[in-house]
């Protein structure tokens, strides 16, 4: 029953054959999770407000956001609502890469939701213990890397960005590669979500790249074009990173600049897992260092600080992640969103443009 949604249609009713074409039903999967990310995120803000979930702002962070203090949280239950509908609507769900994906980013959103309860709910101000939340992720990665290895065809290799004739064979090491790629990103957006649509702007970008890059790796004759490695079936994931951009869009309309819902964790962990197990499947998992450079960015600045007031006893920004760096140079914080949405866009620009060269 449940393989009998939209996709099959197209073998039993002549007038829906357009069903058969990823990019159709990538346009749709976009257009859908928006419309249901409107029509439910005044509901999902109401209930959070009745619940009193709302954020708390730490004291030692920038004056400003102090303002900010009660706005409701957890939004990213909208996210993941509009995403798993979505993409159950619009995908072939014999395809093992969606059910991957998906559960994964499912996965991601759990642990998140309990970190976000524990801290929010709960009134534990550390929320999940790091450990806790590290060791799920981690588990979580490593089944999504089991499962992956064991589909047919599936290659252990690597690709450079920019060398498409290098290429590296990983072996038993390749699922840690998988772990890595997964976790550290779905952090370094967690990390990247502190200002008022910081966070979901670069993620639709991101998605938006891997979106072309799932749909390139996936059509034998583009794959053969642009000298990228086909995988048989990741042409899939392309209306999976629509149905992520279309929910993301559909939230930003409620979190843009002064945001009446946050993310939290919930939000934030399954956005970057998802983007890093797309950039696993279409095997282009080094590319999304570029892709999502600016979460990179965001990660590594948190990393610098934390090693330097350690070794050192100083700091190298006012305030970490970045982005509360400039808030405190006295940028304001539209303007520090809109310009690192800016960087965001000129990467990922970059990023595509590996898919020509050779």
């Amino acid at each position: 029953m449940f393989y009998h949604l939209l996709y099959p249609l197209h073998t039993e009713f002549a007038f829906l054959n357009v069903f058969r074409y990823i990019t159709f039903r990538t346009i749709y999967a976009v257009l859908t999770a928006l419309v249901i990310s409107f029509l439910l995120g005044p509901a999902v803000i109401r209930w959070l407000q009745r619940l009193h979930i709302g954020q708390q702002i730490r004291e030692e962070g920038p004056k400003s956001h102090q303002a900010k203090s009660g706005t409701p949280t957890m939004g990213g239950l909208l996210i993941l609502i509009a995403v798993v509908c979505s993409t159950v609507l619009w995908t072939d769900l014999t395809n093992r890469y969606v059910w991957v994906v998906l559960l994964a980013t499912v996965g991601f959103g759990l642990i998140g939701f309990w970190d976000d309860y524990l801290k929010v709910v709960k009134r534990h101000s550390r929320g999940l213990i790091p450990r806790y939340k590290f060791s799920l992720q981690v588990l979580v990665a490593a089944v999504a890397a089991a499962v992956l290895a064991q589909a047919p065809g599936f290659s252990t290799q690597i690709a450079l960005p920019f060398f498409k004739t290098v290429q590296f064979d990983l072996g038993w090491f390749y699922p840690a590669l998988v772990v890595l790629v997964v976790v550290g990103a779905s952090n370094a957006v967690n990390l990247t979500d502190g200002l008022d649509g910081l966070a979901i702007g670069p993620i639709i970008v991101a998605a938006t790249a891997y979106m072309i890059v799932a749909y390139a790796a996936g059509h034998r004759k583009i794959a053969d074009y642009l000298l990228i490695s086909y995988i048989d079936g990741s042409g899939e994931l392309a209306v999976f990173c629509g149905a992520m951009i279309g929910a993301s869009l559909g939230f930003l309309w409620f979190n843009t600049y002064p945001a009446t819902v946050f993310m939290g964790d919930v939000g934030s962990l399954p956005l970057g897992a998802a983007l890093g197990l797309v950039a696993v499947v279409s095997k282009h998992e080094l590319l999304l260092m570029l892709v999502g450079g600016l979460f990179v960015i965001e990660a590594l600045s948190v990393i610098f600080q934390v090693a330097s007031f350690k070794s050192r006893g100083k700091r190298v920004f006012l305030m970490a992640p970045i982005h509360h760096h400039f808030e405190l140079k006295g940028w304001e914080e539209p303007k520090v969103v809109v310009r690192f949405w800016i960087i965001a866009i000129i990467l990922a620009l970059l990023s595509l443009s590996t898919l020509k060269l050779r």
